[in-house]
């Protein structure tokens, strides 16, 4: 139902075809397509009603079939030979003919059908296709290919810096920023940075088919990473990655790298740098004037240009940057703790044994289920340590699940009353009870390894000692330290000997 509303989305807000919106959610053309007649078919507005969650959405579309389409009369062809001749004027684009052609004929082409078309006859006239881009419509990015060693100034060994190149489709206008890798975070932090960069977002964002940006690099289903399709949809932007071994899907990609390596990094080849930051700052400069420069063969610069152009067509940046997130599964433990990244957060009690979705920034973990956000917590690196809500512990343990306290206790004491001992302090030593659930559950357990008399015997010695843990009574049997005596046998045992002082002598 994600993708359901996300089809939606692209097509009644970017207006994309059937196509662009397949290859963008990693679908179907026929399943977009049977998305939206049913959609239409169940009398769907967008943005959709207040109150319609995934369910009521699944139920809606599932009530009705989709409408059968009726046979329409073959659309006319236009003159392919008038239209490329009329596109060499100024300021007349693709979109504008297409029109013109539709309004003589309103059952013809489609506007994606209608380009597609266009494109095939031209390709029969040149081997080469130049594209044409329309304003604000396409910012295509890429990692340069030429890295740059950032040097450690305390041993002398290097560390390769990654360039992020970013170039809009109508002006050309340029971003390049340094990252210490080419990892997700990067990836998303350079997009933000870029679109911050040019004060707007373009409709179309088009990547090559990086791991960081596509999962699976399919060449008709491109599946997006989860986080990169999120930050599309806080910037209102489309992700259409180029194909796979096309790189003329992103020529101007492929254009804006070479420039940058060109006129950028190779006027830095000679100098030593000891940071990512200290390196954006000698970058900077030279990216100014490289976006100010004027063109060879055309009036301008891509500064100019991109005022004329790109500026005014770019969509508003949200009121907020995107912060990027890492999503994770995890499963509610009996105290109704889940675990992320050594760290132990509460859910509601009734969602003990469940399945959640985690979402982890470096500042907040947000949990999940069935879309739905249960919990919000601040995150916290204390490990092995616990952040629990008042709210999501249970009023009566009786009124959710059968695990209590006493329950533990009881189970333990079947083994022995060692064990039963050990478990109850451990519960006690902890703010709730709960919290001492899973240590106490692990004890237990190891008896199905060890034995139930082995597990009685480590209970003893380590309550003895004072050490009341699963960690302590783990490696009290693997070592097989239970069967050595304790303390007190042992000063039974000591030898006499004129050598040994005895535990007097240090009172």
């Amino acid at each position: 139902m994600r993708q359901v509303i996300e089809i939606l989305r692209l097509k009644h807000e970017h207006h994309l075809s059937i196509r662009e919106i397949a290859r963008s959610c990693g679908l179907a053309s026929s399943t977009v397509g049977d998305y939206l007649l049913r959609a239409e078919a169940a009398g769907l507005e967008w943005p959709l009603p207040e109150g319609v969650g995934e369910a009521q959405l699944q139920a809606r579309l599932s009530a009705v079939a989709p409408p059968r389409t009726a046979q329409t009369p073959a659309p006319s062809v236009p003159d392919w030979a008038h239209l490329h001749v009329e596109l060499r004027r100024p300021n007349l684009t693709l979109r504008l003919l297409w029109q013109e052609y539709i309004r003589t004929d309103p059952s013809g082409l489609k506007y994606s059908r209608f380009c597609e078309r266009y494109q095939q006859w031209r390709k029969s006239l040149e081997p080469t296709l130049r594209q044409v881009h329309v304003p604000g419509e396409k910012m295509f990015v890429d990692w340069a290919g030429q890295s740059v060693p950032i040097r450690n100034g305390a041993d002398g060994t290097t560390q390769p810096a990654s360039l992020f190149v970013a170039a809009l489709g109508a002006s050309g206008k340029i971003f390049a920023e340094a990252f210490a890798d080419q990892k997700l975070h990067s990836w998303i932090s350079a997009h933000v940075h870029a679109f911050e960069f040019y004060g707007g977002v373009a409709a179309l964002t088009i990547p090559d088919n990086t791991r960081t940006a596509v999962v699976d690099p399919c060449r008709y289903e491109p599946l997006l990473h989860r986080t990169y399709q999120e930050m599309a949809e806080h910037y209102g932007t489309v992700i259409l990655p180029a194909r796979v071994r096309k790189p003329r899907d992103k020529a101007k990609a492929e254009s804006a790298v070479q420039v940058a390596q060109r006129q950028i990094l190779a006027a830095l080849r000679d100098m030593d740098f000891f940071s990512v930051g200290q390196l954006n700052q000698a970058i900077a400069p030279r990216l100014r004037q490289l976006n100010a420069q004027p063109f060879q063969k055309l009036d301008g610069s891509r500064d100019q240009w991109f005022e004329a152009l790109d500026q005014p067509k770019l969509r508003p940046l949200p009121p907020s940057p995107f912060v990027v997130a890492t999503w994770l599964e995890a499963t509610v433990n009996i105290d109704y703790h889940v675990a992320v990244d050594h760290h132990y957060y509460s859910v509601p009690y009734g969602l003990i044994h469940q399945r959640l979705q985690v979402r982890l920034t470096d500042a907040t973990v947000e949990l999940f289920h069935k879309a739905k956000r249960v919990a919000a917590h601040q995150r916290s690196f204390q490990r092995g340590q616990f952040t629990t809500i008042e709210e999501h512990r249970p009023k009566s343990h009786q009124r959710y699940l059968q695990w209590t306290p006493s329950r533990i206790i009881d189970w333990a004491r079947k083994i022995g009353p060692q064990c039963a001992s050990v478990v109850q302090n451990v519960m006690a030593a902890r703010p709730h009870p709960e919290q001492g659930f899973r240590s106490c559950l692990g004890i237990i357990r190891l008896a199905r390894v060890h034995g139930e008399a082995r597990l009685e015997a480590a209970c003893q010695r380590a309550l003895h000692f004072g050490t009341l843990s699963y960690r302590s009574i783990e490696s009290i049997l693997d070592k097989r330290l239970e069967a050595q005596p304790l303390q007190g046998d042992l000063a039974c045992a000591s030898p006499t000997h004129e050598n040994v002082r005895g535990q007097d002598y240090f009172a």
